[in-house]
């Protein structure tokens, strides 16, 4: 090998080596992908208007009322996975998903707006031939039940609020397009994202392995885009809460009593205002993740104390 095919060589070597970056944002989400993904989790995929969506269901014949389990912002259904598993252990017929943008549902190249994940998470209702759920919507979750509730309020049996941010006033963006100066600065902060994780619990090493499991999902192309899209198209949701209201549905609010990332001192009295008709507890020992943090205590009040109080029952004929 002569000296110029030497030094290109050498030359394509460093341009290859991997680096800090570049293992993220690498995978797509397509057949090859799902089908893996079925394989290996026993969860189902459904084709829906803007996308594949991940789900999983269990208990689908119990003669129990129906729970679907909304995630938050950025990490999809695999954060509910105890309250998961404690509610087919209680016989209740229960639905997780993954939004759009996270886990293994489709990252469309779109706005993501409230709507366009509370229409996901009704479409795949009407998918399962479910006639009413009680929906949880954990943190940014809350956002996405307030809006299903208003689009169809003949399929919510209960709304229930888990650390929602729902609640909280909004600087509305004027420009919510998403360029690619702002995707990349966003990626380049995936290591100190996935660390930040960890300040959503009252005690972070309960969960050491909390960011490795974040970084996971920072391989997905597309992932970027749809967290900085969904947080320029929230918006204040006075208004949905106040038909909310109007509507008199069942309306439950949970809060972890140290939660420092949806500051309920800071609405409260406006929550009073819009939702007066509510329950609403608050669980100790945990702060914005209470179903994980304080497991015991969140499943009691939410199977006890909300769901089976709720309970419609069944009559067969």
């Amino acid at each position: 090998m002569n000296r110029i095919l030497a030094f290109a060589f050498v030359s394509l070597l460093i341009a290859c080596k991997p680096t800090s970056q570049n293992k993220y944002e690498l995978l797509n989400k397509d057949a090859a992908f799902r089908a893996e993904i079925s394989t290996r989790t026993g969860g189902s995929f459904v084709e829906l208007s803007e996308g594949y969506t991940y789900y999983q269901e269990a208990n689908k014949n119990s003669q129990k009322s129906t729970v679907i389990l909304v995630h938050g912002f950025s990490v999809p259904s695999y954060i509910w996975e105890t309250t998961y598993e404690a509610l087919i252990e209680k016989e209740f017929h229960v639905v997780v998903l993954d939004l759009y943008g996270r886990g293994f549902s489709d990252n469309p190249d779109t706005d993501y707006t409230d709507r366009l994940m509370a229409n996901q998470v009704l479409e795949l209702i009407n998918h399962l031939h479910i006639t009413q759920a009680h929906l949880v919507g954990l943190s940014n979750g809350g956002r996405i039940i307030s809006q299903a509730a208003v689009l169809q309020p003949q399929l919510v049996q209960s709304l229930i609020y888990v650390s929602s941010n729902s609640f909280e006033d909004i600087e509305v963006t004027k420009d919510v397009s998403v360029s690619t100066d702002e995707i990349a600065e966003f990626i380049s902060r995936y290591p100190a994202i996935a660390l930040g994780q960890l300040d959503d619990f009252f005690d972070p090493t309960q969960f050491p392995n909390w960011p490795e499991k974040y970084t996971a999902l920072q391989q997905y192309k597309g992932f970027a885009q749809a967290l900085i899209s969904t947080r320029k198209n929230h918006t204040t949701m006075d208004v949905i809460h106040q038909k909310i209201n109007d509507l008199n549905l069942p309306v439950y609010t949970i809060w972890g009593v140290a939660d420092q990332v949806v500051l309920y001192d800071e609405f409260k009295d406006k929550l009073q205002r819009l939702l007066p008709n509510r329950q609403e507890f608050f669980i100790e020992q945990s702060a914005h993740l209470p179903q994980m943090e304080n497991e015991i205590a969140f499943e009691e009040l939410l199977i006890t104390e909300i769901l089976v109080q709720d309970e419609v029952p069944v009559i067969v004929e």
